[in-house]
């Protein structure tokens, strides 16, 4: 046992959590109860890949966040993805996306609003959960920008975002620099 705790016995831990995350992304309230949810759990070699490609990112674009981001992926034993497609879910009489129609949506070459709505709802109860079981999480777009680079979403997505997961005495999310 080492000082303040029982590694393997948090790390299980760790991984029921990022199950139960999986689970309440999955049934999350989605409009037309159209289910185009895709979700991962990250950890070893893939995660080191996934924060690896987000530091690429950082040097890249110039974007010195993806860098603090992925220092944060390293100190997180886990990292659930969530992701969608952008799947037009053709609701008559909507216009949320600006346009009267899916038809002249898709003319446009403009996105449905409702898979992003549905992945932050699904995302919101993903964070619920982690919060629930005391497990400190934090939701990043960049660990989702870089695992849709690394293709660990699958094809057909291409919105997703990063929920690490991390069971220490100070939460590593907390005075980030």
């Amino acid at each position: 046992m080492h000082p303040g705790g029982n590694a393997e016995v948090e790390q299980r831990a760790l991984q029921t959590v990022a199950d139960l995350i999986c689970l309440a992304a999955r049934t999350a309230p989605k409009a037309k109860g159209a289910d185009h949810l895709v979700t991962a759990v990250v950890t070893g070699e893939a995660k080191a890949r996934l924060a690896a490609e987000m530091r690429a990112i950082a040097s890249a674009e110039n974007a010195a966040f993806f860098a603090r981001d992925a220092a944060n992926v390293d100190a997180a034993p886990v990292v659930v993805l969530l992701g969608t497609g952008l799947a037009r879910y053709g609701l008559p009489a909507c216009g949320l996306c600006g346009f009267a129609n899916c038809e002249e949506n898709e003319r446009a070459g403009a996105t449905c609003i409702f898979p992003a709505h549905d992945l932050g709802i699904a995302v919101g109860s993903a964070a619920g959960i982690a919060a629930h079981h005391h497990v400190d999480n934090r939701v990043m777009f960049s660990a989702g920008v870089a695992a849709l680079r690394l293709g660990l979403m699958g094809e057909g997505v291409k919105i997703a975002f990063g929920l690490p997961l991390s069971v220490t005495g100070k939460s590593p999310f907390f005075d980030r620099k």
